[in-house]
């Protein structure tokens, strides 16, 4: 029997990716070309905003050369953050693909807001994954989920076209799991097959609404949806990325940070875990 064609990936109409230039060079970025791949799937208008940080120093007449060296340096963040918006219009243009851009140069805290700001207006946001835990990419990946309002697509290196064939819905019965479902149903829907799993034995989820429950209310949505709970090995997340891998998953979709940040960060959580390292894209919501 032939395979249904595939179904059109909707309701995705502003599409913002954010890069940050620190000048150090070590990356490989992927959400730029992510970004236009979906854009171009789902007929989207992409927003790239190109920020360099905008280095500083005090001090007084003393320190006059290391001032030109800042200055310096600064300038040449800029221009790399200019040329990189520059040739994303380029690369838009060749695939059709309609494009604007803003390049501008920031402060730290100028910066972070002013991604988290722009997050607003774009129905998801694409970001670099960051494995440094305190890092201005990290800054931003926060900023965005808990100061726009809006999901976010975070992806790790390597890739530069998006795909989400099958995607795994990390389920615990929480409204941020609930949240990030919804926020990913343009997805779900377009999806071949999606799977709930819930991690059995990492906490108590007798109280939660378990994820046979939900998968109703996604198939009324048009998903073809199934449902799997598995005990926990070594943590929640790992038990995660080894289950997404046994899937085939292309996209993990995981409620962000049910616990504080701070709490993840001196205990451990599924969220931070999963930011520092997941094989494949995040879908996150707040």
């Amino acid at each position: 029997m032939p395979k249904p064609p595939p179904v059109a990936l909707t309701g995705i109409r502003d599409i913002l990716v954010g890069l940050t230039e620190e000048g150090r060079g070590d990356e490989t970025a992927s959400a730029l070309g992510i970004g236009l791949s979906l854009a171009g799937m789902a007929g989207a208008h992409l927003t790239v905003q190109s920020a360099a940080r905008r280095l500083t120093m005090v001090g007084g007449s003393g320190w006059g050369f290391v001032n030109d060296l800042v200055a310096q340096e600064n300038r040449r963040l800029s221009a790399r953050a200019r040329a990189i918006a520059e040739r994303a219009v380029t690369d838009a243009t060749l695939e059709g693909v309609s494009c604007s851009i803003e390049a501008s140069a920031l402060a730290y805290p100028e910066l972070v807001g002013r991604l988290t700001a722009r997050a607003r207006l774009a129905d998801l946001t694409i970001l670099d994954a960051e494995a440094r835990e305190v890092d201005l990419d990290r800054d931003v990946i926060d900023g965005v989920l808990f100061g726009s309002g809006r999901p976010l697509l975070v992806v790790p290196p390597g890739g530069d076209t998006f795909s989400a064939r099958r995607i795994v819905i990390a389920w615990d019965g929480s409204a941020q799991a609930a949240r990030a479902a919804n926020d990913a149903l343009p997805f779900l829907r377009a999806a071949e097959a999606v799977e709930i799993v819930s991690v059995v034995g990492e906490k108590d989820l007798s109280t939660s609404v378990a994820g046979a429950e939900f998968a109703p209310h996604l198939a009324r949505h048009g998903v073809n949806v199934s449902v799997t709970n598995v005990p926990v090995d070594g943590d929640a997340a790992e038990t995660l990325r080894r289950q997404a891998g046994l899937l085939g998953a292309e996209m993990l979709v995981i409620g962000a940070y049910r616990h504080s940040r701070l709490k993840e960060w001196f205990l451990g959580g599924v969220t931070h875990a999963l930011l520092t390292h997941s094989p494949v894209p995040l879908f996150l919501a707040h």
